[in-house]
C-alpha cells in the first residue's frame, strides 16, 4: 500500500506560529476597563435599588393617605343628611378619589421612569466610553 502525500501533517507548527505576528493585549487596559464596567453596573444597580426604594415609600404613603380619606368619607357619608345630599357627597367623593388614585399612578410611573431612566444612562455612557477604548487601542498597533 503507497503511503499518501499529506502536506499538513509535515508542517512545522512551531515554525509557523512563531512567525505569525499576533497582536499583544495590554492587560492593564483590559483589567482597567473591566472595573469601569463592573463600576457602571454597580453604579447603575444603585440607582435602580434607590429608584424601587423611593417607589415603594411613596406607595406606603399613598397606602396611608388613602385609608385616613377613607375613613373621613365613611365619617362623613354617616353624617345627617337627606338621601339626595348623600348620593351627591358619595358622587363627589367618587371622583375626587378616582382623580387622585390616577395622579397618584402617574406619579409613581413617572418615578419609575425616571429611576430607569436614569440607571440606563450610566450603563449607555459606559458603553460610549468602552467602544472610545476599543478604538483608541485599535489605533494604538
Amino acid at each position: 500500500m503507497a503511503k499518501q502525500a499529506m502536506p499538513m501533517w509535515d508542517m512545522d507548527l512551531s515554525k509557523m506560529f512563531s512567525e505569525m505576528k499576533l497582536p499583544t493585549v495590554d492587560m492593564d487596559a483590559v483589567m482597567s476597563a473591566q472595573r469601569k464596567n463592573i463600576e457602571a453596573l454597580t453604579a447603575a444597580n444603585k440607582l435602580a435599588f434607590e429608584g424601587m426604594q423611593a417607589v415603594a415609600r411613596r406607595q406606603a404613603d399613598v397606602m396611608r393617605q388613602m385609608m385616613e380619606e377613607m375613613s373621613g368619607m365613611i365619617s362623613d357619608m354617616m353624617s345627617t343628611g337627606s338621601p339626595e345630599e348623600k348620593v351627591a357627597r358619595q358622587a363627589d367623593m367618587a371622583k375626587k378619589t378616582f382623580e387622585r388614585i390616577l395622579a397618584n399612578m402617574k406619579e409613581l410611573a413617572e418615578m419609575l421612569s425616571k429611576s430607569n431612566t436614569e440607571a440606563a444612562d450610566v450603563i449607555n455612557g459606559r458603553i460610549s466610553e468602552s467602544l472610545e477604548e476599543l478604538k483608541a487601542m485599535a489605533h494604538k498597533k
